[in-house]
């Protein structure tokens, strides 16, 4: 009750987008893609799996996560990997932020003594930890690895990071990738480097995904892992999760992603028709994207159409 932020601002302070897992413009339920975007924003990655491992957006109905406010979580869901655990399996969610965003923070990057402190609640079927993997991608990659600690199973934790800055990260002032984040359910050991040094900053390479990991969860069919609440903000602790609206996390996810539809009586914009099979027509967006859009996806019969 006697907050009073030093660093950062009063309003917006979370940096992520859907940290709340509101928004599934995609649809709510993914399955048998090894690399894409699910939940808005989210990216599920997959490699080497013998049955790749589904997302879906669930219903958070109990628990911490649940008190504190949140009623949608990203679930993962394990397949049955009947070859074990291979040295070059992955599953993992993966979330983007862009470079602006960060270098725009308020965040002294650049010094160990100013701070951003990620936070986010999760829940495993089994008990075990997982690693965390934050990673700079402008200039020279830096990696900063971390795990959740040892998880109870079933049980919501909130699982709280507090990141110093460096004097080798970078972060260009433009809408390129900037800072990823990685939430790993599983890395196999190509991946991996045995006692890696966790809470610091260091070069990145492909074998600094994590530290070497057990392979409970990945070899224990159809376990699942879930996650919500995810908030990155400048300072050295993590203040309450902003909820934002539905329609102001919406409104944020079109800028990445815009999906239009609507009944035969729906009109997305103004065209003409070239000869009897094709038309071209003038779709206004709903908001200016982050970038020209890479493909337009269409669905429904030739009378009712959903474009997106």
């Amino acid at each position: 009750t006697s907050f009073i932020p030093t660093t950062g601002q009063l309003s917006h302070r979370n940096i992520v987008v859907n940290g709340a897992m509101m928004v599934s413009q995609r649809g709510t339920s993914f399955s048998g893609t090894a690399q894409g975007y699910t939940l808005d924003r989210m990216q599920m990655n997959t490699v080497g799996n013998d049955e790749i491992a589904q997302t879906e957006q669930a219903s958070v109905t109990s628990g911490g996560a649940y008190t504190s406010g949140f009623r949608k979580c990203m679930k993962i869901i394990n397949g049955n990997q009947t070859s074990g655990a291979g040295a070059g399996d992955v599953v993992h969610l993966k979330m983007v932020l862009e470079a602006q965003d960060i270098a725009n923070s308020g965040w002294n990057y650049t010094s160990s003594s100013s701070f951003i402190t990620l936070s986010f609640w999760i829940k495993s079927s089994v008990a075990q930890d997982f690693p965390i993997t934050l990673r700079s991608e402008d200039g020279t990659r830096q990696v900063y690895n971390m795990t959740t600690g040892s998880l109870t199973a079933d049980t919501w934790t909130k699982v709280t990071k507090t990141i110093p800055g460096n004097s080798n990260l970078q972060f260009d002032d433009n809408n390129a990738a900037g800072l990823t984040l990685f939430v790993n359910a599983f890395v196999g050991t190509d991946y991996t480097t045995g006692s890696l040094a966790q809470n610091a900053w260091s070069s990145w390479s492909g074998a600094k995904q994590g530290d070497n990991m057990t392979s409970t969860w990945y070899t224990t069919n159809n376990a699942t892992l879930e996650i919500t609440g995810i908030q990155l903000e400048v300072g050295s602790v993590a203040t309450p999760f902003e909820h934002r609206s539905y329609a102001e996390e919406l409104h944020r996810c079109h800028r990445y992603y815009q999906k239009l539809s609507g009944d035969v009586l729906t009109y997305y914009g103004v065209g003409n028709v070239d000869g009897g099979n094709d038309a071209q027509i003038l779709v206004n967006l709903i908001t200016d994207m982050r970038a020209a859009p890479s493909s337009l996806e269409t669905s429904g019969t030739a009378n009712h159409y959903t474009i997106r």
